[in-house]
């Protein structure tokens, strides 16, 4: 097992079995612990297998060891659902099997042989043809399939949709996804250890800087390296940002899909101002390239601090004044109320994340623990929770936390430490490191290995995505085919930053 860092949660690691494998994961779901996310990669002429949860206020990694010639090890999808779409995940791209997994591919879509697995085997990839996908079916009086996608309108990524209802009342929803698969990890392995950072930061386009952040938070603790003080006010004033602007427009799409034309193009147009920005001060609207190792590769001067403050004055006052027009709006507050309910017992069994699950009852929210990354650690972050688990909670919590990240942008800038934007970071030790940041869907972990000369030997990126379309499932029962547009947009999940 390589050398293993971590920042900025404590981190216990430990080389298991594979009854080890079973009994850690059992006493951590005893516990209430999240699993964040479960990888693979070639080890010798084995396999390596890696499972990372949230314990508490604690990371707790878990590495076994397939021997050549051992394919198969104890599954986690009783105990953690998530597991079973990372199994299937893991077992296309490396051809290790969980023990009662679905057999079922969920990355190859027949781009490749059956046979061929691209984290093992050298070479092209063995031809593959697509091959029909066995949705499950549900069988009565009355019920009917509608099949949508994977292609859809407009300019959304690809994603298959199998809805079983009775009437317009949807009984059953199975997804499939992977159709944006694109090959990174072996990507990764062509680069060093700065050039991974270009790649992670454009994992998943509207996270460029949550992805960016863990990327950076990973080599820098390989490196030993802390970026300074004003470096990370001002990553942090890019991720806050970052949320602002997906929830200005989540919250005008949402309302959208509920009739309310006014909204969109009134949220649509405050995100833009923000965009524009960031453009003007940062070099893009989606600021991939604002961070570096070691710091940022930008600076604010007097100026841009006043722009900046002014654009947060404005949103603040814009923001308020639209919530009170949508909260006099009954007729859209009874299409939210109780659509695409997840209460707060089936999140905490899906073990959801991020805005999703505080949607939900679920109070976890990485920048406000007590022991929270810097500049959070010192900021005080308090997590905003709802408890209905509907399409409304999911819009209220956002309205919540556009606001209070507005605050917590006057509250870096007002603090903006003086001194240097970047520390050298020279050519990392050989190891493993782990970065978490709390990105505007939820936590994005980031598992990057470098070996010799600062080469990437495996890089995993794991976007929340992957433990919250399941529950979009769960959400849609009950309610009308009509509302399904409705309540994927309240969710707005990551096709990109899931199937990477």
């Amino acid at each position: 097992m390589p050398r293993l860092v971590g920042a900025p949660l404590a981190l216990q690691a430990r080389a298991v079995d594979g009854a080890g494998w079973r009994a850690l994961a059992q006493q951590l779901h005893a516990r209430g612990a999240l699993l964040l996310s479960l990888w693979g990669q070639p080890a010798g002429q084995g396999s390596r297998l890696w499972g990372c949860w949230l314990d508490g206020e604690a990371l707790e990694l878990a590495c076994l060891d397939l021997p050549p010639g051992q394919q198969q090890y104890p599954g986690l999808h009783d105990l953690f659902p998530v597991a079973g779409r990372l199994q299937r995940a893991v077992r296309d791209l490396l051809g290790a099997v969980a023990q009662g997994m679905d057999p079922r591919g969920w990355l190859r879509h027949g781009a490749w042989g059956a046979d061929w697995h691209p984290l093992r085997d050298p070479g092209p990839p063995a031809a593959g043809s697509p091959q029909p996908y066995a949705f499950v079916s549900v069988d009565g009086v009355g019920v009917h399939e509608i099949a949508v996608g994977p292609v859809h309108a407009g300019v959304i990524e690809p994603g298959q949709f199998r809805f079983s209802v009775v009437g317009e009342k949807v009984l059953r929803l199975e997804q499939r996804l992977g159709f944006t698969h694109k090959g990174v990890a072996l990507r990764f392995q062509q680069l060093d250890v700065r050039g991974g950072l270009r790649l992670a930061a454009r994992l998943s386009g509207d996270s460029a800087v949550g992805f960016g952040w863990a990327y950076c938070m990973a080599a820098e603790a390989l490196g030993g390296v802390q970026p300074p003080p004003r470096a990370l006010h001002l990553r942090a004033l890019l991720l806050e940002r970052e949320r602002i602007a997906n929830h200005l427009g989540d919250l005008g799409a949402i309302v959208n899909d509920a009739g309310f034309g006014f909204a969109l193009t009134q949220f649509s147009r405050l995100k833009e101002d923000l965009l524009r920005l960031n453009h003007r001060l940062f070099g893009a609207r989606y600021p991939m390239d604002a961070l570096c190792l070691g710091g940022v590769a930008f600076d604010v001067d007097a100026q841009a601090l006043d722009a900046l403050r002014r654009q947060g004055a404005q949103l603040r006052e814009q923001a308020l004044r639209l919530r009170s027009i949508l909260d006099e709006h009954e007729g859209l507050h009874d299409r939210l109320r109780g659509t695409g309910r997840v209460d707060a017992g089936r999140a905490s069994q899906l073990g959801m994340l991020g805005l999703a699950a505080r949607a939900s009852g679920q109070g976890i929210d990485l920048r406000a623990l007590a022991v929270a990354w810097e500049p959070y650690a010192q900021l005080g972050v308090q997590p905003v929770v709802q408890q209905a688990g509907d399409v409304a909670a999911r819009v209220a919590l956002r309205h919540e936390e556009l606001l209070a990240s507005l605050e917590l942008c006057d509250r870096l800038l007002d603090g903006l430490p003086q001194g240097p934007l970047q520390v050298e970071l020279r050519t990392p030790s050989p190891g493993l490191g782990i970065g978490l940041v709390e990105a505007w869907r939820g936590p994005v972990l980031l598992a990057l290995e470098v070996g010799e000369q600062g080469r990437i030997v495996r890089c995993h990126a794991h976007d929340p995505s992957w433990q919250n379309w399941p529950a979009l499932e769960w959400a849609v029962v009950q309610d009308i085919v009509a509302d399904f547009p409705l309540i994927n947009k309240s969710f707005n999940l990551s096709y990109s930053g899931h199937d990477g």
